[in-house]
């Protein structure tokens, strides 16, 4: 098949596009660098031309709430409408498992916005939501360092994931029939957010276990952000992971 990764050159993007490769199929990044341009809607139906599958990895370079709704509705609106264009058989889109139980987030009020357009459109889509990835645990810390650097965070269960393993997954949903709905993936533990990024900072950084601290605008409890009965779990654990960074 040829199937166009939009964010190809981002984290996921480029993991997935080396697995459908390696799996013998036509995988086109698509991105600014390569002049396609979501927002504005241009390279799209070039890149495109002759795809069976369309995937949307892309994010927002701002995670203000009205930029990051803004980035999502015009991005998958164009990118939905270009599809529908060439005839593509298969949409599929990354997610945030918990994004639709945290309205109070601004980011992921967007990704809801986004899935709704989705699943409006009608093109046959798969969304795969997944749960927040190991790799963003050094970002969580820069946006919760207070004025003296420490850094405030709930005991919260999160159930995080490794890149690899959402890559992986992507891959397999891409090659399968789109599933018309919503399907998750979570990784093979739960850790509080504050243990989460304790393991992952430097000595020199103090966590501050606070349950009233919000995460990216929400205060989140123990069931926000975890997975559903019946989900996808990822084999990489977040020891695994640490060991080998």
């Amino acid at each position: 098949m040829k199937v166009v990764v939009f964010g190809g050159t981002g984290l996921i993007g480029r993991k997935l596009i080396a697995l459908l490769e390696q799996a013998g199929h036509e995988a086109v990044s698509a991105s600014p660098s390569s002049g396609v341009d979501t927002i504005a809607g241009v390279g799209l139906d070039e890149v495109l031309a002759g795809a069976e599958v369309s995937v949307d990895v892309t994010n927002s370079p701002s995670f203000a709430p009205d930029d990051v709704l803004a980035f999502f509705t015009t991005s998958t609106t164009n990118l939905l409408a270009a599809a529908a264009r060439a005839g593509v058989g298969h949409y599929v889109a990354l997610s945030i498992v918990g994004a639709d139980r945290e309205p109070d987030s601004g980011y992921l009020r967007a990704k809801v916005a986004q899935e709704g357009l989705i699943a409006a459109a009608p093109v046959p889509y798969t969304i795969l939501r997944a749960t927040q990835f190991f790799e963003f645990a050094a970002g969580i810390a820069a946006s919760s360092a207070g004025p003296d650097g420490t850094l405030h965070l709930t005991p919260a269960k999160l159930q995080p994931v490794a890149a690899d393993d959402v890559a992986a997954t992507l891959a397999d949903v891409v090659q399968s029939e789109p599933a018309k709905g919503i399907v998750e993936l979570g990784g093979p533990e739960k850790i509080g957010l504050d243990d989460f990024v304790r393991r992952a900072v430097t000595s020199t950084q103090t966590v501050v276990t606070d349950p009233t601290a919000p995460y990216f605008g929400a205060v989140i409890t123990d069931d926000s952000l975890v997975t559903a009965p019946g989900a996808h779990i990822g084999e990489i654990t977040y020891n695994e992971w640490l060991a080998s960074r």
